[in-house]
C-alpha cells in the first residue's frame, strides 16, 4: 500500500511540475550538456507518465533536416522488450536519440562499438543504461536452467547480476534488474579505450535508470 501511495504522489508531483514549467529544458539556443539533456529526458518521461505527449521533431521538415546528417543528444542502451520504447518513454522524436537495443540491455563488443560511435563521432554527452521491470532476459538468469540456441549467450551475461542480488530482500527479478544496470554502467564508464577516456575528460556522463512497466515512471539510479 505504501509503495502505491508513493507512486501516486510521484505522478502528482510530475503533473504539477509539467503544468508549472511547460517549457522546462526547451530554451532556444541552450548549450547541449549532459545536465540539460538529462533534464529534457526527465521532462519527457513526465509527459509519458501523464499521457500528455508533445511529440517533438516528428514533422516532414524535421525528416528533411536529418537527410544531411544526425546530431542526437542522448544515447540509450535499452532492452529489446516491445513495452519499453525509449522514444515514447522520453517523448522524443526523429534524430533525438541514438538507441542500442538488446535483450537485457547488456553490452557485448557489438553494443560497445555502437555506443563508442555515438559518444566519439556524434559527440553525445549523455549515455543512459535503461533497465525495466519484469525483464524476461533477467528473469531467465535469475531462475536458472539452460537457454536454447544463442539466447544462452545473453543469459550468461546477466548471471553476474543475478548472483550479486541473490538473497537480497524484495523481488528477486527487480533486484537483479537494478544490479544489472549498475554493472553495465560501471562497465561502460571503465570501457577502454574510448568511453573511459571520454568519461575521465568530462565529455561523457553515463547514468543508469529503471523503467516501470506498471506506472511508466523512469527511476534514475544514484551515480
Amino acid at each position: 500500500m505504501t509503495k502505491i501511495r508513493l507512486v501516486d504522489i510521484g505522478i502528482l508531483i510530475s503533473v504539477l511540475f509539467l503544468l508549472a514549467f511547460p517549457n522546462f529544458g526547451k530554451s532556444p539556443g541552450e548549450k547541449i550538456t549532459a545536465d540539460s539533456v538529462l533534464a529534457e529526458l526527465k521532462l519527457g518521461n513526465t509527459h509519458h507518465v501523464v499521457h500528455r505527449y508533445h511529440h517533438p521533431h516528428q514533422t516532414e521538415n524535421r525528416q528533411r533536416q536529418l537527410a544531411s546528417g544526425q546530431n542526437p543528444h542522448a544515447e540509450i542502451l535499452s532492452c529489446s522488450d516491445s513495452r519499453v520504447p525509449p522514444e515514447l518513454i522520453f517523448d522524443q522524436g526523429l534524430g533525438d536519440l541514438f538507441i542500442v537495443r538488446v535483450a537485457g540491455n547488456v553490452a557485448a563488443d557489438t553494443e560497445l562499438g555502437s555506443l563508442e560511435y555515438g559518444a566519439e563521432h556524434l559527440h553525445i554527452p549523455l549515455l543512459v543504461v535503461l533497465g525495466h521491470q519484469r525483464c524476461g532476459a533477467v528473469t531467465a538468469a535469475v531462475t536458472g536452467g539452460e537457454a536454447e540456441g544463442h539466447i544462452g549467450s545473453l543469459v550468461n551475461l546477466l548471471r553476474p547480476a543475478a548472483e550479486m542480488s541473490r538473497g537480497l530482500p524484495g523481488d528477486a527479478v527487480d533486484n537483479a534488474v537494478k544490479a544489472n544496470v549498475e554493472l553495465v554502467v560501471k562497465q561502460l564508464r571503465t570501457s577502454k579505450p574510448i568511453l573511459a577516456e571520454l568519461v575521465s575528460h568530462g565529455k561523457l556522463r553515463v547514468l543508469g535508470a529503471v523503467y516501470s512497466i506498471d506506472t511508466g515512471v523512469v527511476t534514475w539510479l544514484p551515480e
